[in-house]
């Protein structure tokens, strides 16, 4: 069997745009070794969750890993607080929260992810001054941590008492039953947690929504009193003045270790909290890659150098890159595409020349896609592009357009990974 690197470029689909000529950003990107690989290979398309879920990343890289999200899925806040070193007991109220800026003495949100240029040093003091200025009542503790830039996850405990089924305050995200669901368009107001429909009446989704109300808006009130806010603002800069909270859950998934559902020694490059929970609950081996240097040309490097060494320890590798997701969600499709073309030039560049890639299947695909014109995730299926020796269809370029031609047709998420196995043993 021919060892496998399973690479997941996050937010890599789109839709054609007119200012690329009809293209999408990836079809227009200039990326000789992809494009070779599929030359060499072939093609399809995937529904990371289901066609009519637009997927946060989270459900698809369960999906994509071979397990049934409907059935195992309890909320992203549980995943991310697990990773990220915080208890989270059946229970137990967590989210994945995000600060940003808010307008003062309104409910407009001005900017969800604070300019994108809130350090993680500035999160962390922040956090802190939460932690220790904010107290709940109901005899509610809470933990609250910063994670990445503008990012962190709360957990509220009340001796197990509490209920994942609440509305996100955050406006961006919706839910469909557990999943979280990204919105193509949303009124830019903070919203007030409630009980979901059919939990009106539970007693720990109406604690748990009053508990995180009482939550963001006593930390609003630190927020905007923090000296950190009022320098950012000297400085010109927004101030991190509200916490956003989404996909709520009261307890950890329990996967079945992968080792065991798909019979290979998994590892894995991740750099998103996220990402690193969904491997941990599932038994893969979390490598340990640098925090993100700042210069992609130099991260994209480092991940293919560690790449060609760590796949003699594994049977299969998962590569999750951040990449292509972030201006896609800011609608710079420019900016896009020329991350693209660094994934190929200095991850893909360095990769392929240091292997021979007869001795491995290479799978290239997505997680969901983000469309810039619409700044969000969407339906849309993901383009997939399979190289295997001996293994080709008439495909010329990797891009959404050519990967519907492809012999690998239309897959789900699920079912990717049991494919790409059975390729790999013939």
């Amino acid at each position: 069997m021919k060892k496998i690197f399973y690479i997941i470029l996050d937010g890599l689909g789109d839709l054609p745009l007119e200012e690329l000529g009809g293209k999408t950003p990836l079809e227009i990107a200039y990326k000789p070794y992809m494009d070779s690989l599929a030359r060499e290979g072939a093609q399809g398309l995937v529904y990371p969750v289901a066609k009519d879920i637009a997927p946060e990343s989270d459900i698809a890289v369960i999906s994509l890993l071979g397990y049934d999200a409907h059935k195992l899925y309890t909320g992203r806040g549980p995943l991310e607080s697990f990773a990220e070193g915080l208890k989270v007991n059946d229970g137990d109220l967590a989210l994945r929260v995000n600060f940003a800026v808010i307008e003062a003495n309104s409910s407009k949100i001005i900017d969800r992810r604070v300019g994108r240029n809130l350090t993680s040093g500035e999160a962390k003091a922040l956090a802190k001054e939460i932690n220790e200025k904010v107290k709940l009542s109901e005899r509610a503790e809470f933990e609250f941590k910063s994670t990445i830039g503008h990012r962190g996850v709360l957990v509220i405990r009340k001796g197990g008492n509490l209920s994942g089924w609440i509305t996100n305050t955050d406006p961006a995200y919706g839910r469909k039953g557990v999943f979280g669901v990204a919105l193509e368009k949303f009124e830019p107001y903070l919203l007030e947690a409630k009980p979901m429909p059919g939990y009106e009446d539970d007693q720990k989704a109406i604690a748990s929504s009053q508990l995180l109300n009482e939550f963001t808006n006593k930390s609003r009130k630190v927020l905007e009193n923090s000296q950190i806010n009022k320098k950012r603002e000297n400085e010109g800069k927004l101030p991190a003045n509200i916490v956003l909270s989404r996909d709520a859950g009261d307890r950890l998934p329990k996967f079945k270790p992968i080792k065991e559902t798909i019979g290979l020694n998994f590892g894995c490059f991740v750099q998103m909290p996220v990402e690193k929970g969904i491997a941990l609950l599932c038994g893969m081996k979390v490598i340990d890659v640098p925090f993100p240097s700042g210069s992609l040309e130099d991260d994209y490097t480092l991940w293919a150098e560690l790449a060609k060494e760590k796949i003699k320890e594994f049977d299969a590798l998962y590569i999750h890159i951040k990449g292509p997701d972030e201006p896609a969600h800011d609608g710079n499709f420019n900016k896009k595409k020329e991350c693209i073309e660094l994934i190929d030039k200095y991850f893909f560049g360095n990769l392929l020349s240091s292997i021979s890639k007869d001795d491995y299947l290479i799978c290239v695909t997505s997680d969901h896609s983000t469309v810039c014109k619409l700044k969000a995730h969407t339906p849309d299926p993901v383009p997939l592009l399979v190289y295997l020796k001996n293994f080709k269809d008439n495909t010329i370029i990797f891009g959404e357009s050519e990967a519907k031609r492809g012999r690998l047709g239309e897959l789900l998420g699920n079912k990717l990974i049991y494919e790409l196995i059975s390729l790999a043993k013939k």
